[in-house]
């Protein structure tokens, strides 16, 4: 029969629950951390404590020896062994009064800083948990090589070099950086070194670190419009001041940036794929807009965030291979490419300046991880991601005809579609006078995403329509979501455009 448990106080050992030696040290520790055992207190000598519980002194010593290495207890000789007056892990803790003061206030209430309440006042859609019909910037997550990737995080994870586990290539992990120029150098004509390209924690975390770093507060800044709304936060937070540019047919209206602010220190532009209207900026006014920069003493920020899926040809030239005095700063990321999750992307800036870009990183920690880093090098130098891209351009376009193919159906002569051989979204234009707001919030509650277009537009008229995101919505989920979508456009549509559509039935 086992023997039945034995008590000293507070303290109780079973026979048949385990090592006696762990037992013992479990029921002091616990004992100390509950203040049954008060701080101060003896304990009784190892020998004493053995004889009146059962067990052989070297268990005792033995669970004595331990609470003493992790603080739970103090021995001195002659003073034999007490509660440490400190547990370890009120270390841990901030210590919290018994009973919370009385403050007065004194002045006005916390609030932001100018720059702070700017950039929280800047709007911007999503995020969104759960997947629906048409989220924007969601690429086709189900197609991803996720057993490919997993591999080789897994196998940098088990090996990594003691140089990427520290502080160490704040700009980034060298055999990335190295990727990084060869695939731009081939696929987007960007012609730079490795030592040029700065590795960041996404596409935002570089557009606000290059906002920082070239311009000064108080500037003036070129911003497309309608246009990307995170270019918006990055000005607000580098408290720059937004100078809208109106975008026509070829993009960015440079001409008119030129007679609205002609100081300007910075611009954002995205010419290859128009943000959101999807059109593409020719030679002749990407070369005009890199000659103003260079008289002007200004910088472009080219944010190249889709262009790799370009369905008709190859992609094209990214601008900063036209600028030779290095007024370009090339601006992407892998959010698109490969998922959002990943947080990964790069700058390529002069070489002048890129020393003074990783002492910025090393301030802001907008950094990459190291292993993700070299997984990333992985991914790209064996071939997985250039794979990966001719894939998802071939089901990119399948996707954007499906979803062509259904508004035609469903809201033609009511909506109108602009269709790109790039990307993975695409505006859908209103009747006059529609509240694009309205039928954006009427189908969330359908389940459907539908960014409403006015809400991209800074300083003109606004153009009701919507922005919808095909790339991450399976073919079999379009016509549901745009039969859903179609409902409610028709049910929000102006008196006169109701009347024309009765008209032609």
């Amino acid at each position: 029969m086992p023997r039945p448990a034995l008590v000293l106080g507070t303290l109780s050992l079973d026979a048949a629950a385990g090592p006696k030696q762990r037992q013992l040290y479990a029921a002091l520790r616990d004992a100390v951390l509950t203040g049954r055992l008060a701080p101060g207190a003896r304990l009784p000598s190892t020998r004493a404590l053995a004889a009146e519980l059962g067990v052989g002194r070297n268990t005792v010593v033995a669970a004595f020896e331990q609470l003493v290495a992790e603080g739970y207890v103090t021995a001195r000789i002659g003073d034999g062994t007490r509660v440490a007056r400190l547990a370890p892990e009120a270390h841990l803790e901030a210590r919290r009064p018994a009973v919370r003061p009385a403050v007065r206030r004194v002045g006005p209430p916390p609030t932001l800083s100018s720059r702070g309440r700017a950039l929280v006042a800047t709007p911007r859609p999503g995020p969104w948990v759960e997947p629906r019909a048409f989220q924007t910037g969601r690429p086709a997550l189900e197609q991803f090589p996720h057993a490919v990737w997993g591999r080789l995080v897994a196998r940098r994870a088990r090996r990594p070099p003691v140089s990427a586990l520290g502080y160490s290539h704040a700009a980034g992990q060298p055999v990335l950086r190295e990727a990084i120029a060869a695939y731009l150098g081939g696929a987007r004509g960007v012609p730079c070194t490795p030592a040029q390209v700065i590795v960041v924690a996404g596409a935002q975390a570089g557009l606000d670190l290059a906002c920082r770093l070239l311009a000064d507060a108080g500037d003036r800044a070129w911003l497309e419009d309608p246009g990307y709304t995170g270019a918006r936060g990055a000005f607000s937070a580098a408290g720059l001041r937004a100078v809208p540019v109106p975008v026509d047919d070829d993009g960015l209206d440079v001409a008119a940036g030129i007679r609205l602010a002609p100081d300007a220190r910075l611009v954002h532009v995205t010419p290859s794929h128009q943000f959101p209207l999807g059109v593409t900026m020719p030679l002749a006014r990407r070369l005009a807009l890199v000659e103003w920069a260079e008289r002007a003493g200004a910088w472009v920020v080219e944010d190249d965030y889709d262009s790799e899926f370009r369905y008709a040809g190859r992609p094209l030239a990214a601008m900063a291979g036209l600028a030779p005095g290095g007024r370009v700063v090339h601006l992407g990321s892998f959010s698109k490419t490969m998922f959002a999750a990943l947080r990964a992307g790069w700058l390529v800036v002069p070489e002048a300046l890129a020393g003074g870009f990783e002492v910025a990183l090393r301030h802001t920690g907008h950094t990459v991880p190291a292993v993700v880093q070299a997984a990333l090098a992985d991914f790209l130098v064996e071939g997985h991601f250039a794979a990966h891209l001719r894939r998802m351009r071939v089901l990119y376009a399948a996707r954007q005809a499906r979803l062509l193919r259904a508004l035609a159906r469903r809201l033609g002569g009511v909506a109108q579609a602009v269709p790109a051989d790039t990307g993975m979204q695409l505006p859908v234009w209103l009747p006059d006078g529609s509240d694009d707001l309205a039928v954006s919030r009427a189908a969330f509650a359908a389940r459907v995403v539908a960014q409403p277009l006015s809400a991209l537009f800074v300083g003109r008229t606004r153009r009701p329509g919507l922005f919808l995101g095909y790339g991450g919505v399976p073919e079999r989920d379009i016509d549901d979501g745009v039969a859903r979508l179609a409902g409610v456009v028709r049910a929000h549509l102006p008196a006169r455009s109701v009347a024309r559509a009765q008209g032609r039935c």
